[in-house]
């Protein structure tokens, strides 16, 4: 292929004996069959992008929606992956949301119920009589002791006892007032912290649940599957590749004498085997690099062995097949 195109290119310095030597060259290497004074055609093939679609996470394959060669639609079921881990890891989530929703309810509201409330008012009541009860003995004691008729022990107890009515009674008090004092603002502001981090948490959970559910990208025919239900799927490895249409790109090469006849976005005509009507191709893509390099210097015989590759996408994507071969050739007109 290369010593036709160096013919072909280099016919100023061979002259009309080696003309015929580069047709004889290139008419079976095709890769500039052009005749005289025509437009030059390249030989190419058909190339695509697929796209390798696979799980997030490990697991093992419990459903597989499609088989080589369907079509499916935008989001179009693929496949599915055990989800029993996730599905747990989901209503762990919701439960620890429910949890950390009551405690800043909790901390908004008393931090005692009405129920609990009223016990402790009624323990203040019956001690509140006990310290009524406990003062009137108090003050019984203090006058017998004074006439002679008590001992200093029965009015140390009675003493005690006062003491001691009054100290449960105040005791009481302070627990009611802690009851129906609310919590602090920075305890609320925790507890809503709380709060956000559990929805967080029960939303990422639902997400790794949902995504074990896999959906087509795009629209397109599904080229290869590569596990079965049952198997067991590594996290990142697809299980199907998928070729949409827009896709697909028709791959062909150019020795460097024709790029400044290239541009991207020019249309170029195509044609293949058993293929009707006239088929066109936009440019999308010119290569920077040269796919062969002269071993030694850029001499003007060697410089022909240069080719650079050309990209082209069909304006009928579904008229080609990955790999078939194709003719590409420049339409008339095309700049110098």
């Amino acid at each position: 292929m290369r010593e036709g195109l160096t013919a072909i290119l280099s016919l100023p310095r061979r002259g009309l004996a080696g003309w015929g030597v580069a047709l004889a060259l290139a008419a079976p290497l095709g890769l500039a069959a052009c005749q005289p004074g025509g437009p030059p055609s390249f030989q190419g093939y058909v190339e695509a992008d697929l796209l390798f679609i696979g799980p997030d996470e490990a697991g093992r394959l419990a459903t597989l929606s499609v088989e080589e060669g369907t079509t499916v639609a935008t989001d179009a079921p693929l496949f599915a992956v055990d989800d029993p881990l996730q599905v747990a890891a989901r209503d762990q989530a919701k439960a620890s949301l429910l949890e950390a929703q009551a405690r800043l309810e909790r901390r908004i509201e008393a931090q005692q119920r009405p129920e609990e409330i009223a016990i402790l008012r009624a323990s203040e009541a019956r001690v509140r009589a006990a310290l009524q009860l406990a003062q009137s003995d108090l003050d019984r004691q203090q006058k017998l002791f004074a006439t002679g008729n008590a001992s200093r022990a029965a009015l140390d107890n009675a003493t005690a006892l006062r003491d001691q009515n009054a100290a449960q009674l105040l005791e009481i008090q302070r627990q009611i007032e802690v009851a129906e004092l609310g919590a602090r603002d920075q305890d609320i502001e925790a507890a809503r912290h709380a709060v956000a981090a559990a929805e967080a948490a029960l939303a990422s959970a639902q997400e790794r649940l949902t995504r074990r559910q896999v959906h087509a990208p795009a629209a397109g025919s599904v080229q290869q599957v590569y596990y079965r239900p049952g198997e067991m799927v590594p996290a990142g490895r697809p299980v199907v590749a998928l070729l949409p249409p827009p896709n697909l790109k028709i791959r062909f090469f150019v020795p460097e004498a024709i790029l400044p006849r290239l541009d991207v976005g020019q249309t170029v005509a195509v044609s293949c085997d058993g293929c009707a009507g006239d088929l066109t191709a936009q440019v999308s893509f010119l290569s920077r690099q040269a796919e062969y390099t002269p071993p030694v210097i850029y001499s003007q015989e060697e410089r022909t062995k240069l080719v650079f590759m050309v990209e082209a996408k069909p304006a009928e994507p579904s008229r080609f097949r990955v790999g078939q071969p194709v003719t590409v050739t420049l339409r008339d007109g095309a700049s110098p």
